[in-house]
């Protein structure tokens, strides 16, 4: 199986070196790793001088899911697996994907298990994040549970679903398994075989208040596709649930329009 490498990065250059070793040092060695500098101001421009096999490509600062279509438009292997600069993968992962898609060939997405380092530490992961296989639409609608860095994709199955949402500025990740889950089943290889490193402060997760502002956006996104009855009503009880918190969290805001916005979204996916 030949497989594609796609790193969108930015500013990440020290952190970068880490991820890149992590995918060279694989058991199953990729065909290709391809580095999408999204408008760096750093040394990233420098990477092929410590890995020259690099497919190293530039563009102008538009986000992480524009860097990864990117990636994606410029891999030439039927298979993709995205790595997020900052994250780092076990040795074996590409092995047990290519294992796992040889056993299970109907199966044109898997992911796997995670361990999180937070300011040097390994922490719990709370159980929201809990991973399932199979058909997992139900479980991917309260919080994004498949970290980029843990999947590996068939490239038919991106050409049917479509690419990243370049318009969501987070949440893109939660947009795409929806997009994925709603449709085909998704494999799991139950081992933490990627590290996620952060700092309190710099995830993009905490950079924006209300997270549930994007995720209805996804949510409200979907229902336009053609889905199961049961799969609308899910979803539909999912919207009244994010914007009765985003409600609460408008009203201790004080923020009116937003409040009337969300009063009138609650009651029309409850009676919908």
């Amino acid at each position: 199986m030949d497989i594609s490498v796609v790193i969108p990065t930015y500013n990440r250059y020290e952190v970068l070196q880490r991820a890149l070793a992590s995918v060279y040092s694989q058991t199953h060695k990729p065909k290709e790793v391809i580095v999408i500098d999204d408008g760096s101001n750093d040394e990233t421009s420098q990477i092929k001088k410590l890995f020259p096999q690099v497919k190293y490509i530039y563009q102008k600062n538009t986000g992480v899911s524009s860097a990864r279509n990117l990636g994606i438009k410029n891999s030439t292997c039927n298979w993709i697996t995205f790595l997020d600069s900052d994250d780092e993968w076990h040795k074996d992962k590409l092995a047990l994907h290519v294992e796992f898609h040889k056993n299970n060939r109907d199966i044109l997405m898997s992911y796997t298990d995670e361990k999180w380092i937070r300011d040097g530490i390994e922490v719990k992961i709370p159980k929201k994040f809990h991973k399932f296989g199979g058909d997992i639409f139900e479980k991917c609608l309260s919080h994004c549970i498949i970290a980029p860095s843990a999947a590996m994709m068939h490239i038919d199955l991106i050409n049917r679903v479509g690419l990243f949402d370049e318009s969501l500025e987070v949440c893109e990740d939660y947009e795409m398994w929806l997009r994925v889950t709603c449709r085909d089943k998704v494999g799991l290889i139950d081992e933490k075989l990627i590290t996620k490193y952060g700092r309190s402060d710099d995830q993009l997760s905490v950079k924006f208040w209300g997270m549930d502002r994007f995720r209805v956006q996804a949510l409200e996104k979907l229902l336009s596709l053609e889905l199961h009855l049961e799969q609308k009503n899910l979803l539909r009880e999912t919207l009244v649930k994010k914007y009765s918190v985003l409600l609460k969290g408008a009203i201790k805001y004080d923020k009116m329009l937003d409040i009337e916005e969300y009063k009138i979204k609650i009651e029309r996916y409850r009676f919908e």
